[in-house]
């Protein structure tokens, strides 16, 4: 393969290689940060400047490496500006620390898992989960337990859709 010129435009496959992302992922970002605004040629073929791809290291950084929200990184381009978040991704600059409950969270993948506790002591082997066989799809019910009705409302909603997507996605499933 040819290099290019660090000059050069890269394609949405070129740039997805580059940032190891998955294309797919470069076309959402698009829609949640403005900043990003490759050129489109006819046919909606993508090509990203160099300042983009610079934009976009940064954005990865703060999502993957930092443990930002999608909320958050915006709250970072509002308020510091897409030369920052560039800055992030060329390593020029040093990301911020994240605010609020969250700021103590390790970054994703880096967390333990809680200790496991019973009766206020520590259990050292993992307990087994009881085995609780899958409901049949016609009888999908919500346990409510302190929850307002809207909130057993829209648990019972997305519960339906699963139910749907489950049957789209398994035939075998289908009665």
């Amino acid at each position: 393969m040819v290099e290019k010129s660090p000059d050069a435009f890269r394609t949405i496959s070129e740039a997805a290689e580059e940032l190891d992302v998955p294309q797919h992922v470069l076309r959402f970002w698009e829609t949640r940060f403005t900043q990003i605004k490759p050129m489109k040629r006819a046919g909606g073929r993508r090509y990203y400047r160099p300042a983009d791809v610079e934009l976009l290291q940064g954005i990865r950084s703060l999502l993957y490496k930092e443990g930002y929200t999608i909320r958050g990184v915006q709250k970072i381009l509002k308020e510091d500006g897409a030369v920052y978040v560039a800055g992030v991704g060329r390593g020029e600059v040093e990301p911020r620390k994240r605010e609020g409950e969250m700021a103590s969270a390790p970054p994703p993948g880096m967390s333990k898992p809680a200790p496991r506790v019973k009766d206020g002591k520590p259990v050292t082997a993992p307990a087994e989960p009881p085995a609780q066989p899958l409901l049949p799809l016609g009888e999908v019910r919500v346990v409510v337990n302190r929850l307002s009705e809207s909130h057993a409302d829209m648990l019972r909603a997305a519960l339906r859709d699963l139910g749907d997507a489950r049957r789209i996605l398994d035939p075998s499933q289908s009665r």
